[in-house]
């Protein structure tokens, strides 16, 4: 009997199924896993190298005029130096030593700064607020230590740091140069106007031309006020806090020189955070060069949006639809294993069909008959007489239409009766399953 062409046509459709599903499946085994939050839209590289800037153009003398001013005064300071230490804290630390300290200034080139460094009689190299000793490097780790560097371009600690290693003492206690003060009315207002017109308050003696456009740092428009570096013997105005009192809810920056710093909303649990982030990772960089404040403003809004992606800091995320393949790639096993099953069960099935056997009942009827009157010819055996007895009650359970499962039955064993007489015969040409082969389908 032959297999129907609707269950051939499932069997092959089964196994083109499971060959598309195992595909699928291999292929998306070379997807990265991405586990964070949210992937956040700021640039790989927030502080660009090269092209940001950064590169002050200035000189310095040549290395035999910066070993004679170095020989002749423990602390030297080259014309544009930026960097300020407390100047009685650290004369009396060189005072009655071979010390002696080099201020340079920031955004020099590499031959420029390679120039400082040959400078063999300068025990502290200063840099910009870079403090190296030609080996070792003294650098914060805290925020304090980062606000004076950045605020005020102090480097006291750093540069009694390595006098003390240099000369064998243990070095001092950090001090913290940074003080605030409330702003006066006059100074609160002039910041305040700016920013209720819409504008970011940039001081004289700041440079930013406008914020960086950075739409996903703040939930809200947020306030910028940006500052010089402040003066590190006066007390600094705190316009944080005065600005946060006059916009409520309204997130707030407010950068000094190179610090910035945030208050608003979750001031309390995300500006350390945010801060010990971003400076903790590229205050190398910001110590030794003379970027423009807005890169750095730009470098820190790229560093929020990132502590915001990932999940750091309240905001709601756009919604992100579902990849259907993540979705689906758990199923696809299961869905190839069902497949093959499927396949290997139908071809067993077919594979117990002999070809070109009828399948129908009505066609095995018609076959199995026409056999019947053939032996009739031939025997007279009992099996013959109950296979066509059998075959009667199967033509009249179809014309009655009794249930196909009885008339199959029937027709079962009058197939078994004729194949008794086809044996007792001696004829296997006349046993059903060589005489079928060739029957009507």
């Amino acid at each position: 009997m032959a297999e129907a062409p609707v269950l051939r046509a499932v069997r092959f459709a089964a196994l083109a199924i499971a060959v598309v599903v195992l595909v699928v499946f291999l292929l998306a085994q070379r997807r990265a896993v991405d586990v964070s939050y949210g992937e956040s839209p700021s640039p790989r590289e927030p502080v660009p190298e090269g092209a940001a800037g950064e590169l002050a153009g200035l000189t310095v003398p040549s290395v035999e005029e910066m070993t004679a001013l170095v020989e002749a005064a423990p602390v030297v300071r080259l014309p544009g130096a930026t960097a300020t230490w407390d100047e009685a804290l650290v004369d009396a630390a060189v005072a009655g030593t071979d010390g002696r300290v080099l201020g340079a200034p920031a955004g020099l080139d590499e031959d420029e700064r390679d120039r400082v460094r040959d400078v063999e009689n300068a025990t502290v190299l200063v840099i910009g607020t870079e403090v190296t000793d030609g080996v070792n490097q003294a650098y914060p780790d805290t925020i304090p230590g980062w606000r004076a560097q950045f605020a005020l371009a102090d480097v006291t600690n750093e540069v009694l740091d390595l006098v003390a290693l240099h000369v064998g003492d243990l070095a001092p206690a950090d001090v913290d140069p940074f003080r605030r003060r409330e702003p006066t009315p006059q100074e609160l207002e002039a910041v305040a106007a700016d920013l209720r017109d819409g504008l970011p308050h940039v001081a004289p003696g700041a440079a930013l031309d406008e914020v960086p456009d950075k739409p996903d740092a703040f939930p809200g428009d947020a306030l910028y006020a940006v500052f010089p570096v402040q003066e590190r013997d006066a007390p600094v105005p705190d316009y944080g806090s005065a600005l946060t009192a006059v916009f409520p809810d309204r997130p707030v920056v407010v950068m000094y020189g190179n610090w910035v710093e945030y208050h608003g909303p979750h001031a309390d649990d995300f500006a350390e955070v945010a801060a010990a982030s971003f400076y903790g990772q590229f205050s190398d960089r910001i110590d030794a060069y003379a970027y423009p404040q807005a890169v750095i403003l730009a470098a820190y809004l790229d560093r929020v949006t990132d502590l915001r992606y990932a999940g750091l800091f309240d905001r709601p995320l756009p919604y992100r639809a579902p990849d259907p393949l993540d979705i689906a790639l758990p199923a696809l096993p299961w869905a190839f294993t069902g497949c093959v099953a499927a396949f290997l069960a139908l071809s067993a099935r077919a594979a117990r069909v002999r070809p070109g056997e009828p399948r129908t009942s009505p066609a095995r009827l018609a076959a199995l008959s026409a056999l019947a009157v053939e032996v009739s010819a031939l025997s007279r055996d009992a099996s013959l007489t109950r296979g066509l007895a059998r075959l009667g009650s199967a033509r009249e359970a179809l014309e009655t239409g009794l249930p196909e499962a009885h008339v199959r039955r029937l027709l079962d064993a009058a197939e078994a009766e004729l194949d008794t007489t086809a044996r007792q015969l001696g004829r296997p040409d006349y046993r059903p399953s060589a005489y079928l082969r060739g029957s009507l389908a």
